[in-house]
């Protein structure tokens, strides 16, 4: 199985679109790994959030995780702070399902100091029979209608 992987970085409170979606939708994605990170390494306290959704989260962008909404595939946060009580870590929560349509990811700033949120996401592609990506695509137009 063939491994995608994806980066960007993105202002705080916004949202990218990455690319998955074919013509047919024969291709599957699950995702293997999700992690943000700030963009100057030397700051002394950042505390960053990134979320993972199936649909656009254009209007109700939103730094609140709510995992009974369907829409949302994974949650990683990144905290770095010099203060010893609040070491560095990351906690990196994600479902294991799988698409075939674009995915949107979401970076905020929960430290309010506006800062841009970088974002890697690596991806496991797989071949989807004619009957899971009719199902998969299908799921997808019904989520995106509610």
């Amino acid at each position: 199985m063939k491994k995608l992987s994806y980066k960007g970085i993105v202002p705080s409170g916004t949202q990218q679109k990455i690319n998955l979606s074919t013509i047919k939708g024969k291709i599957g994605y699950k995702i293997v790994k999700f992690q943000v990170i700030n963009k100057q390494p030397n700051e002394q306290t950042v505390e960053l959030q990134g979320m993972l959704y199936k649909t656009s989260q254009t209007g109700s962008i939103t730094n609140v995780i709510d995992f009974s909404d369907s829409d949302l595939l994974g949650v990683t946060t990144y905290v770095n702070s010099s203060n010893s009580a609040y070491p560095q870590s990351d906690v990196i929560i994600f479902d294991n399902e799988v698409v075939n349509q674009d995915i949107f990811f979401v970076g905020i700033d929960q430290g309010g100091d506006n800062r841009e949120v970088n974002y890697y996401i690596e991806l496991e592609a797989m071949t989807l029979s004619d009957l899971e990506a009719t199902m998969l695509t299908l799921k997808n137009i019904k989520a995106i209608q509610s």
